[in-house]
C-alpha cells in the first residue's frame, strides 16, 4: 500500500526484534530520563513511553502488570516509575516526553538523530535553553521575544514550584556568565 497510513514504523526489523528494541529504549528512558538515538526510533519509543507513564498514573494492579511486561529489570525501574515519575506527571494531562532533533549521531550514514527526554525533569533541555535565553536577555537589557515568553510559560506550567526553579536556573546561568 504505497503512501497509505501506517499504524507504526517497522524500523527494518521483525516484530520480536522491534518490540525488544522499543522495550529496551523505554527502560533506558525511565532509568536515565534522556536517550540519544535516531529520530524514527525516538518517535516510536515515545509512543510506548507515553502509554507506560499513563498506566503508571493509574497506580493499580493492572498498571503494575503492564509495566512489568514492558520494562526490562522491573525491580530496579518500577519504584522510580511508580514513585518519582508518577508524582511528577500526576496533574499533567499528557505529553510526558519530548523529541528534539539533533545533528546526525553517526557521520557515516547521516541518519536523522534525536534526543528523547522526559519533560519537567532534571535533564529537561528546553528548560535549560529557555533559562539561558532569559539570562542573556537580562544581561543585554533586552525585552524577551514572544517565543521566549511562550517557552517560559510552557516549561513552568506543570512543574511543581516552576517559577521558583526557573529563577534559580536563570540565576545559576547568570553566575556562570554565559
Amino acid at each position: 500500500m504505497a503512501g497509505g497510513h501506517m499504524k507504526y514504523r517497522q524500523l527494518s526489523r521483525d516484530s520480536a526484534h522491534r518490540q525488544a528494541l522499543l522495550r529496551n529504549m523505554v527502560t533506558s528512558l525511565i532509568k536515565n530520563e534522556s536517550i540519544h538515538t535516531t529520530w524514527h526510533k525516538a518517535k516510536e519509543a515515545q509512543r510506548l513511553a507515553e502509554k507506560l507513564i499513563t498506566h503508571a498514573k493509574k497506580n493499580d494492579e493492572i498498571a503494575h502488570r503492564k509495566a512489568q511486561g514492558i520494562l526490562y529489570n522491573p525491580h530496579e525501574n518500577m519504584p522510580k516509575l511508580f514513585g518519582e515519575i508518577r508524582e511528577r506527571y500526576l496533574n499533567r494531562p499528557g505529553g510526558y516526553t519530548r523529541v528534539l532533533r539533533t545533528e546526525p549521531k553517526d557521520k557515516y550514514d547521516q541518519a536523522a538523530s534525536a534526543i528523547l527526554e522526559l519533560v519537567d525533569g532534571p535533564k529537561d533541555m528546553r528548560f535549560a535553553m529557555t533559562a539561558a535565553a532569559v539570562a542573556r536577555d537580562r544581561k543585554l537589557g533586552k525585552r524577551h521575544t514572544d517565543l521566549t515568553t511562550k517557552n517560559v510559560a510552557k516549561v513552568t506550567r506543570y512543574r511543581h514550584d516552576g517559577r521558583d526553579e526557573f529563577e534559580k536556573m536563570v540565576g545559576k546561568i547568570e553566575e556562570l556568565g554565559l
